[in-house]
């Protein structure tokens, strides 16, 4: 299997250093608006010194309030400004990926999926060349989609190795009745990131793998061998230490398979 990262928020990082620090983790450090309104460039490279076992890492932007294909460009150049503040922390501690939201909704786009499609390019281009830049991938996760076409249009659109999808299997479970084959036959050639937790289909519960509705078996059946970033969105460390022994079955598994 490959590296695991769990999905921990920047300002919950120095109470759970001692166990991050100790156990070696690989992280997705979520940056909300609160915290990049407060935190420094001085606190970052504090923090690249304190995780110095060489973590693998990656980013998750902030998103609430947001909109990357907003029609209204001042509220798209408040998502801009967002971004490139994630891209200055990302040039000093150097994730692989960062995770942003689509912002799509198909109600409020009134099903206009063009619309969207053109503003979100006036975001995405100056992001992915500043990311590329600095060696990182971008990574749209599907949120309230519940298919996959209109991310399908943006990878097309944009085109590039550095810019793909961060594949959420509890949004999927959650939002979406299409098929698992559907959604991996449009997007899985662009997947770069998994987003890894459960629900029973009711809430967006953030369950260990496997302790929900979500077909985990089927889902990496489908997924192979596709090299990805693995992160866990648990939202307690027992939930956490959970999926991480459910990921190491199956990988045992699938390793006496192919013997």
């Amino acid at each position: 299997m490959p590296r695991t990262h769990i999905h921990v928020p920047f300002t919950k990082v120095p109470r759970f250093i001692d166990v991050i620090k100790s156990k070696k983790l690989d992280l997705e450090i979520y940056f909300d608006g609160a915290a990049l309104d407060l935190l420094t460039m001085e606190e970052i490279s504090r923090m690249k010194d304190t995780l110095d076992y060489n973590p693998s890492l990656s980013f998750h932007a902030p998103f609430m309030d947001l909109s990357p294909g907003a029609v209204d460009s001042r509220v798209r150049e408040a998502t801009l400004d967002r971004f490139h503040r994630i891209l200055d922390i990302a040039g000093i501690l150097g994730p692989k990926t960062i995770v942003f939201h689509s912002g799509y909704e198909k109600w409020k786009y009134a099903l206009n999926t063009d619309i969207w499609l053109e503003k979100s390019l006036l975001t995405w281009e100056p992001i992915l060349k500043r990311a590329e830049s600095l060696g990182i991938r971008v990574a749209i996760e599907n949120i309230f989609e519940d298919e996959p076409s209109n991310l399908g249009l943006l990878m097309e659109r944009m085109s590039s190795p550095d810019f793909g999808v961060c594949f959420d299997t509890g949004h999927c479970n959650l939002f979406s009745r299409v098929p698992l084959e559907e959604w991996m036959e449009a997007l899985g050639q662009y997947i770069v990131e998994l987003h890894l937790h459960d629900n029973d289909g009711t809430s967006d519960q953030h369950l260990p793998i496997g302790d929900g509705a979500f077909d985990f078996p089927r889902f990496f059946e489908l997924l192979g061998s596709r090299d990805c970033v693995y992160t866990i969105e648990a939202h307690t460390p027992e939930h956490a230490v959970k999926s991480l022994a459910y990921l190491q079955v199956m990988g045992n598994s699938r390793s006496r398979k192919k013997l």
